[in-house]
């Protein structure tokens, strides 16, 4: 378990910095970190619940828990997710395929980031 030796918030951007040592730094979008949230009502007990319509979303604040994870406050009102260490690294090192692998499962399900578009057209 390795953890960052530097955390910021950069609301304005909508993002979370990690630092892991010099020159080893993530930034994670608000929406990336919201439609991986660890938290039982996107993982769905092992079936995950694809996300939505969060284009847009942000984090409000970050706070500890205890001494293994943080919990993200996003400003859609989601806080339930505990982001352990070493969830937050894997999903920073990964980061590319994660995103690439959500965008796929948006489009199959004919479903959007953008929360005011309702609906999407399939692909025939």
């Amino acid at each position: 378990m390795r953890i960052p030796t530097s955390i910021k918030l950069h609301k304005a951007s909508k993002t979370l910095e990690l630092e892991y040592a010099p020159g080893e730094r993530y930034v994670l979008p608000a929406e990336f970190l919201r439609v991986h949230s660890p938290s039982a009502e996107v993982q769905g007990h092992g079936n995950p619940v694809l996300q939505y319509g969060k284009l847009g979303v942000g984090l409000e604040r970050i706070e500890p828990a205890g001494q293994y994870a943080l919990k993200l406050c996003f400003d859609d009102g989601h806080d339930s997710g505990l982001f352990t260490w070493d969830y937050l690294e894997r999903l920073a090192q990964n980061q590319e395929q994660l995103w690439s692998e959500y965008l796929f499962e948006l489009e199959k399900a004919g479903k959007s980031r953008d929360p005011n578009e309702s609906v999407v057209k399939l692909m025939l």
